[in-house]
């Protein structure tokens, strides 16, 4: 009988409570926890696919290894040779360039446990603040807003909103793709009383904007101007709550004299949208008796983030929507755990407990708990900053903790060569199968999903448990295990005359000295505990000493955390993106998220089923624009801005407006031949928060003159057949990886072949000569073809230079079926009429060609979840197939973007 462990999701900010299934050291099926207040028992078809993540070993890291030099390939290692290294490594250029020549970047997927013996080794011990997040990336202006209009940072409202609220807004956010869990609820809440009011704003119709009761498709960054606007007419027409202003606030008198510009047709103008629309959004915001606005990325990932936030939080302010049921501006966090990173200050511009660095009293109270001597008062280098002094040599030595940055952060070009630059890398991670990985100097295998225990806390506030259901593989370790033996010993080496700063023997330890920190503060779970966690289950924070639970919502007293204890109106004026469109780069480049794959795939991309929906990355622009430049759906486009280009196959959807196309995140160079959009990516930043705005670019879009092209394709193990193949993706000016369960396929492109490429792809593909292999050469027309059968059935085949006779080679070698007829016939110039036909609903394996023709038949939403079963499950592909079935289909759902 398999075990059970209750446990949390390793995957969005919504921190689903999950039952996990384990049997023999191997996670064997995983259930929703119906007892989790966050989910209820539901998963997202993510969450659904988290055993698939651990079913193999193949790309984890076992074993710590390490390189004698940058030429010198890493070898393995144990640990004390490792951790000795690492340790002496970083006290000797503390000793000889200061505390501020070494820097750790982390990740909001690390443990509340792991991120705080971080923050106390850089913060506490070493005497640096440069310990950044790539939470940097995704919630740093969130963070911001919050503070400087509250006093403190944290959501004020809980999850239960969502069922009160009777106008949603979502800003910037695909809510049906990101957080499908929260989004049911939604659902669930607008089907029982439909005068529920949804406005959308995002410049693409999302699956979530397509389910709006109105959609504002606004131009890029026109956000500020949109808020401003709107509060303008709520002004105009007596929509706001004067009383509460008066009572409740300051700087209301400023940021009316501002906004009283932004009359609503000045403001639809700079948003590109209609006047009735904005004025429409704005009454029904300002008359709802309970208004909840949900927000990401499209609002963070901005140049002007903050403002955008600030803007959005205005409009509460000024009409009382805060601190009751269905009412708040609510941010939801795109980690796991990017809370608790921010609760434990394991960010460049926080201390511990959201403490302020440039305050000397909130300095001494964390020096007196650590028993530290005196902590820096300059704030680190965030994210960006940091990779910058890496590669002008300010800073020496970087720590990089279960993150991605070669993929995830600004103009990647940027990255490497920091990485290159540095004296001292060291990369701790649970998977080899990164683009950061092969910078490292010492590689520190850690703890995965299912291996680790410790808490996190979810976009609501709340404390889940994580907790260990088999042990890890090999030699990994919790991370917060390795930075606390690595911290003993710099402590031994820098600073022995102070008491021991890592007696830590276990997680609770850790979270029990973290919770002592809180006391007193806003965050204050003093009287909270494992125990607590135990035997009451998840927690909101407050949860102070003496209470008998956290607080669900804050400031439902009107008592704000400033130190006159009012919220700040804040005047935002509208600014445009970083990068303006102009005749050289005409294109608005967005990026966002799939649906069924999370962040740099690291975890996701191991699970062939999360490519049935999107199979490929590509870039999506309006059939119009497309038209006009003579591009074809399918064709491959160079993608070029001001720092670097990218090769993509076009697809073209009405779903963008004129000017603007889209890419998704998450394609890296596992399954590229680049690191991905970022190469392309803006570095600028918000002037107050330091969030980039990764969100959006200037970019032109042209036809790739790529002639020689190429299609293979192998059965067998996808992650070591991906392994194989990844390093020949660079030396193609195209290329890249598809999973289909057991089958990897390849498309490639480029000018010319690269010298000695085919062999080696030959072999990569573990396609060798023999009497079951069948090879045709044209040395004059550059094509090469070769086959292989294993057992009677066609295993693989390189196609190259006449790539498009393959499609029905490859449809044959899906089936999987013996080969029948005459070998020779392989390469016949075969064609066949077979559309790639999309998985939309991933629980149940529904092709689109399977609902599109229940529908043609007459089958309503309820009718497809009866008698085919879609939409059953997680209810992640219900947004779509409620589309599917509004437009009767006639929308190309087979092989169609989303």
């Amino acid at each position: 009988m398999p075990t059970i462990t209750k446990s949390t999701c390793c995957y969005c900010g919504v921190g689903c409570g999950v039952l996990i299934e384990s049997q023999d050291e191997r996670i064997t099926g995983i259930k929703g926890d119906p007892d989790h207040p966050a989910n209820y028992g539901r998963l997202c078809s993510k969450g659904l696919s988290l055993p698939l993540t651990v079913a193999s070993d193949v790309g984890r890291a076992f074993y710590p290894e390490m390189r004698a030099n940058r030429d010198a390939p890493r070898l393995r290692v144990d640990w004390d040779t490792a951790m000795d290294t690492v340790a002496q490594r970083f006290t000797e250029i503390v000793r000889k360039h200061g505390p501020d020549a070494v820097a750790f970047y982390v990740s909001g997927q690390l443990l509340t446990e792991d991120y705080y013996v971080f923050n106390k080794l850089a913060k506490g011990l070493i005497a640096t603040n440069n310990i950044d997040t790539n939470s940097r990336l995704c919630m740093s202006s969130a963070v911001t807003g919050y503070k400087l209009a509250f006093g403190a940072d944290g959501p004020p409202c809980c999850y239960d909103d969502l069922e009160y609220a009777k106008t949603v807004i979502f800003a910037g956010s695909n809510m049906a793709y990101a957080h499908p869990v929260l989004f049911r609820r939604l659902e669930a809440a607008k089907a029982k009383d439909p005068s529920i009011r949804w406005i959308v704003i995002d410049p693409r119709r999302t699956d979530t904007a397509a389910m709006a009761d109105l959609h504002l498709a606004i131009e890029p960054g026109t956000d500020v101007a949109l808020f401003n606007g709107m509060l303008h007419h709520l002004i105009w027409e007596g929509l706001v709550d004067q009383a509460y202003i008066d009572s409740n606030t300051d700087g209301y008198t400023a940021l009316k004299n501002l906004v009283r510009e932004y009359t609503p047709r000045m403001a639809a103008d700079l948003c590109g949208i209609q006047e009735k629309d904005l004025i429409q959004a704005a009454e029904w915001f300002g008359f709802s008796p309970a208004a909840l606005s949900l927000y990401c990325m499209g609002l963070n990932q901005s140049s002007h983030g903050t403002d955008k936030n600030l803007a959005l939080i205005n409009l509460h302010l000024a009409t009382g929507q805060i601190g009751r049921p269905g009412a708040g501006p609510f941010s939801l966090t795109g980690q796991p755990n990017a809370m608790g990173g921010r609760e434990v200050g394991g960010m460049a511009t926080m201390l511990a407990a959201h403490r302020d660095i440039g305050n000397p009293a909130h300095r001494a109270e964390v020096e007196e708990l650590w028993g530290s001597a005196t902590l820096s008062d300059r704030p680190g280098l965030p994210a960006v900053d940091m990779f910058d002094a890496l590669l002008d040599g300010r800073i020496k030595a970087v720590w990089i903790v279960c993150t991605n940055p070669v993929h995830s952060m600004p103009d990647i070009g940027k990255i490497r060569a920091a990485l290159n630059s540095a004296e001292f890398v060291v990369v701790q991670e649970a998977y080899t199968q990164t683009d950061t990985v092969p910078y490292a100097d010492v590689l520190l295998p850690a703890s995965s999903w299912g291996e680790k225990t410790g808490t996190a806390t979810n976009s609501e506030r709340r404390i889940s448990r994580v907790r260990q259901a088999i042990n890890a593989p090999g030699e990994a370790k919790a991370d917060w295990w390795i930075a606390n033996q690595i911290g003993r010993r710099i402590q031994h080496l820098l600073r022995p005359e102070l008491r021991d700063l890592f007696p830590f023997t276990s997680p609770e330890m850790v979270f029990d000295e973290h919770r002592r920190l809180t006391v007193g503060r806003d965050l204050d779970i003093a009287g909270l505990s494992y125990s607590v966690l135990e035997t009451q289950g998840p927690q909101q924070w407050p949860f102070p000493a003496g209470e008998s639970g956290g607080q669900t919502r804050r400031y439902t007293d009107g008592k704000f955390l400033t130190p006159t204890g009012r919220a700040q109106f804040h005047a935002t004026q509208y600014q445009p993106v970083a990068e303006p469109t102009n005749a050289r780069y005409p294109f608005h480049l967005l990026t966002g998220r799939l649906r069924d794959q999370w962040h740099g795939m690291s975890r996701s991309g191991r699970v062939a089923a999360a490519f049935s929906h999107a199979p490929e990355a590509t870039l999506t622009m309006h059939p119009v624009d497309a038209e006009r430049r003579g591009l074809q759906a399918g064709s491959l486009v160079t993608i070029t801005s001001k720092r670097a280009h990218v090769v993509l196959p076009l697809q073209v959807s009405d779903e963008m407006q004129s000017g603007t196309v889209f890419a998704a995140m998450h394609w890296n160079a596992q399954f590229l031949n680049c690191g991905g959009i970022n190469e392309v990516s803006s570095s600028a930043v918000d002037r107050r928060s330091f969030q980039p705005e990764l969100k959006h670019a200037a970019v032109r879009v042209e036809a790739a003159d790529l002639p020689w092209r190429i299609l293979a394709a192998r059965r067998g193990d996808v992650l070591k057949i991906q392994a194989s193949v990844q390093p020949l993706l660079h030396e193609c000016a195209y290329a890249a990886i598809k999973v289909e369960a057991d089958l990897l396929v390849l498309k490639a492109a480029n000018g010319e072949p690269p010298a000695g490429w085919l062999e080696r792809l030959y072999l990569a593909l573990d396609l060798p000569t023999g009497t079951d292999t069948l090879e045709y050469r044209d040395a004059q027309r550059r094509i090469a073809k070769r086959a292989v059968w294993d057992d009677g059935a066609l295993a693989g085949f390189v196609f190259a230079g006449e790539a498009t006779s393959a499609d029905a080679l490859l449809a044959s070698l899906r089936q999987g079926q013996p080969w029948q007829g005459s070998r020779l016939a392989v390469f016949s110039r075969q064609t066949t009429n077979i559309i790639a036909d999309r998985t939309i609903c991933l629980c149940k394996q529904i092709k689109a060609s399977h609902i599109t023709k229940a529908i043609a038949e007459g089958a309503t939403l309820n009718q497809l979840k009866a008698t085919l079963g879609c939409g059953t499950v997680c209810g992640s592909c219900v947004p779509e197939l409620k589309q599917l079935c509004d437009r009767g289909a006639l929308a190309p759902a087979i092989g169609a973007s989303k």
